[in-house]
């Protein structure tokens, strides 16, 4: 989920994912010669995702340095990325709010969706701990961000009509023959034995 587009992006030369040869069968070579594996796309999407977030306190007025970064900068960073979102969003005046598949377009506005955001958010969680963030003052698990995403999810549930509820594991089915009623014998203390 590339929020916005990165110079260091794979695929910003233009050559759509195209590469020559040999480049594309070897990822890159240790000091040593040896060849190390590519980072997986979990570990290049927190890479890109951490560099944008560094660019952002960069190009930021006046200029933020990571120790001086909190949780309202986060959301102040969370409401920028709005502006390149792709998630219809419904107002709560739009003849659509509530519905999942709306029947004609309307002007309510594009944003981040609430799984993206979520998923950024861990990421950079992450990423603030790995770059030498003390736990304690990650401003990405500030109390301010989860209650934010938390309103974002309330509020695109209900606009778009769609459940962010956690889906509740299934109970395996209980095997043809098997007695729903244990017995007791053998066992005097009232507890079952299996």
């Amino acid at each position: 989920m590339d929020l916005v587009p990165q110079p260091d992006s794979p695929h910003s030369d233009g050559s759509g994912g195209a590469t020559s040869g040999a480049s594309s069968a070897v990822s890159s070579l240790s000091p040593g010669g040896a060849v190390s594996p590519s980072p997986s796309r979990y570990e290049s999407q927190k890479r890109r995702d951490w560099n944008t977030f560094g660019q952002y306190l960069r190009n930021h007025r006046p200029p933020l340095s990571l120790a001086r970064c909190s949780g309202a900068h986060v959301l102040e960073f969370l409401r920028y990325l709005d502006q390149f979102g792709k998630t219809k969003v419904h107002a709560a005046g739009c003849p659509f709010f509530g519905h999942p598949v709306p029947p004609a377009p309307c002007p309510c506005p594009l944003r981040q969706a609430w799984g993206s955001l979520d998923a950024l958010v861990g990421r950079l969680r992450a990423a603030y701990e790995e770059n030498g963030g003390r736990p304690e003052n990650n401003p990405f698990g500030a109390r301010a961000v989860r209650l934010y995403l938390r309103e974002v999810r309330e509020h695109q549930s209900r606009a778009r009509g769609v459940s962010y509820d956690k889906k509740k594991r299934r109970k395996p089915p209980h095997p043809p023959g098997s007695a729903d009623i244990p017995s007791h014998e053998g066992n005097s203390n009232g507890h079952h034995q299996y």
